[in-house]
């Protein structure tokens, strides 16, 4: 028996633009590039501000609503509980959060944003706002409007069928930055 021959690698212009695998889905390709290429943008102006992605969702919540469990935080960005413990540890070495137990239930955590965190939110506000330019540049008003009206109504169609598997991933993504 012989080893296979190994094959050289392909040049670019030998490869498909879009993966045969996606061509009865090229709206769902095109979304998946793009949020992956918003997380990259959204990633870059975090570091700046010391954070890591998502972390600011955890921020915006808590500067929102104040004190929460972190059983609820956890709910309220649908993420894992091992990421969002991760996430809090991080946040509070920075000096971001702080974790006490909670008064009326000794054995569940309150989780609350510092009074030094005060000053990242402006930055942070600052972000996103950038990220919204960048995002939405060579774009006129009408265009944005109408992007924002189309990318809705993907949105609850998604959510849809994500309510059917269970209500609280639809609840956590329909939260987002802006709840």
């Amino acid at each position: 028996m012989t080893a296979p021959t190994a094959r050289e690698p392909r040049s670019p212009a030998e490869c498909a633009p879009v993966p045969s695998a996606v061509l009865d889905g090229p709206v769902s390709h095109a979304i998946s590039r793009v949020a992956r290429l918003h997380r990259i943008a959204a990633g870059r102006a975090l570091r700046e501000l010391g954070l890591h992605p998502g972390q600011e969702f955890l921020m915006m919540h808590l500067w929102d609503c104040g004190a929460v469990r972190q059983s609820e935080l956890i709910k309220s960005v649908g993420l894992d509980p091992s990421t969002v413990t991760k996430m809090l540890q991080r946040l509070e070495q920075a000096g971001h959060v702080r974790r006490r137990p909670d008064p009326c239930d000794r054995r569940a955590s309150l989780v609350e944003a510092t009074d030094t965190s005060r000053g990242l939110l402006a930055r942070v506000r600052t972000a996103w706002g950038e990220l919204e330019r960048q995002t939405l540049e060579g774009l006129d008003e009408a265009e944005r409007a109408e992007l924002t009206r189309l990318l809705g109504k993907v949105e609850a169609t998604l959510c849809t069928g994500a309510a059917q598997a269970g209500p609280a991933e639809c609840d956590a993504a329909l939260r987002g930055p802006a709840h």
